[in-house]
């Protein structure tokens, strides 16, 4: 388990997810401009829906720019498809067919149903774990996670749930309101969870910080989101979201640092 200011090793020494703040930011407002200029996402994630810039894509082949272009395409007509009748309503014969591929190309791609709209998750499956693993010298892991989820909330990333940009209302409506889609984020979250624990050393000391962390910033983004979809606005819920998070995590340091032991 990683003590308190000791650097775990893994991660790409980042700080932050995919998607993560780049140029643009308004500086009065604290948070990105919608449709700022950006460098072409390989894939298409949650912030990249709601304008916000996207990280500078690594170089890759060519292959693998046209495997990442081909994802793109089918997921973005799958869900274009999904958001205009309802997810249920849709084939996977018909998805592939508005993507010109075949049914066991698709597959290929996209082992089930529920990815063709959830892959963009993957891009944030080890997010807390780089956040962990690109922390600055002397910063605690909880305090780097802390810190990045209130800059998230700041600059209104969709992944905190505080986003009322129209696209990713959409998707969102979509996501919690599928029973389907609902169970398959969990395994996402399953794989957040475990990749969090081995950037906190591994062993069950660790899992069971991880699963504390992934839970609330998961209720966290679910409050938010929750909020938003009654009508009100990411601006008007800000101050409470903050306080929440501030409260969340006042509570998991007490919880893991219990006794004055610093354990996380």
């Amino acid at each position: 388990m990683v003590m308190s200011g000791e650097k775990a090793g893994g991660g790409n020494g980042s700080g932050s997810g995919a998607g993560a703040v780049g140029q643009g930011r308004e500086h009065g407002q604290g948070r990105e401009r919608a449709g700022a200029p950006t460098a072409e996402p390989a894939r298409v994630g949650l912030r990249e829906r709601a304008g916000a810039p996207a990280a500078e894509p690594a170089r890759v082949s060519l292959r693998e720019r046209k495997k990442q272009l081909t994802y793109r395409a089918i997921s973005d007509a799958a869900i274009a498809m999904f958001l205009e009748r309802g997810f249920d309503k849709v084939s996977v014969a018909e998805v592939a067919a508005a993507a010109d591929i075949s049914k066991p190309t698709l597959f290929r791609y996209f082992p089930a149903k529920e990815d063709l709209a959830l892959h963009r998750f993957a891009d944030h499956e080890d997010e807390a774990a780089r956040v962990v693993g690109g922390r600055g010298p002397g910063e605690s892991p909880l305090d780097a996670l802390r810190r990045h989820f209130l800059a998230g909330l700041d600059r209104r990333d969709p992944v905190t749930g505080l986003c009322d940009v129209p696209q990713v209302l959409a998707f969102h409506r979509l996501l919690y309101g599928t029973p389907s889609l609902v169970a398959r984020l969990y395994a996402y979250q399953g794989r957040s969870e475990a990749a969090l624990a081995r950037a906190l050393g591994g062993g069950v000391t660790a899992r069971l910080a991880a699963g504390q962390v992934i839970a609330v910033l998961r209720i966290l983004a679910e409050e938010n989101w929750r909020r938003i979809d009654t009508g009100e606005g990411a601006d008007a819920v800000y101050a409470g979201a903050v306080q929440a998070a501030e409260e969340a995590f006042v509570q998991l340091r007490r919880g893991l640092e219990p006794e004055g032991r610093a354990t996380l």
